[in-house]
């Protein structure tokens, strides 16, 4: 089945890719390798500010990492098109890496990050979506976001 097929199921649309608001770029391409940047929760267009464990629960923090994956998806489909091909042409989800904004006694950070993992799981199926991660704690993020994820895909 087709990543966009899958898409159109779950009633995604993909943004555009954001506009850098540092000296950065959306995305680098190594060889056969994409290697997105950091994307932080939104919500409603702006920063989906909190802090888990003291504003935000585990269930929270989910729905704004899954946020956090359809924005990244965006920014993928463009880094496919800029190398001539599209969200079919990925060969793997190969790593994703997650910051947390955390409490110092929250412990939740993968469960967290699960809302990422699970929906590119969904979107690609488990041979492709399936990813190497790291889901990590920090006492804060640009913006006061809640979740910033960073994804590197293969292509075929």
């Amino acid at each position: 089945m087709s990543v966009y097929t899958r898409l159109q199921a779950l009633d995604i649309a993909l943004p555009p890719v954001a506009v850098p608001a540092a000296a950065y770029v959306p995305f680098v391409q190594s060889g056969r390798l994409l290697f997105l940047s950091g994307h932080i929760a939104k919500r409603d267009g702006k920063p989906w500010v909190g802090q888990l464990g003291l504003t935000m629960t585990t269930d929270e923090g989910q729905a704004a990492a899954r946020a956090v994956a359809i924005d990244l998806l965006g920014t993928l489909e463009a880094a496919c098109r800029a190398a001539g091909t599209t969200l079919d042409g990925v060969r793997r989800i190969v790593k994703v890496l997650s910051l947390v904004n955390s409490a110092h006694t929250f412990t939740d950070q993968h469960l967290v990050t699960n809302g990422c993992s699970e929906l590119l799981i969904q979107v690609f199926g488990a041979e492709v979506g399936a990813h190497a991660r790291s889901a990590v704690g920090v006492a804060q993020l640009p913006l006061g976001a809640c979740v910033e994820i960073e994804l590197i895909a293969e292509l075929a």
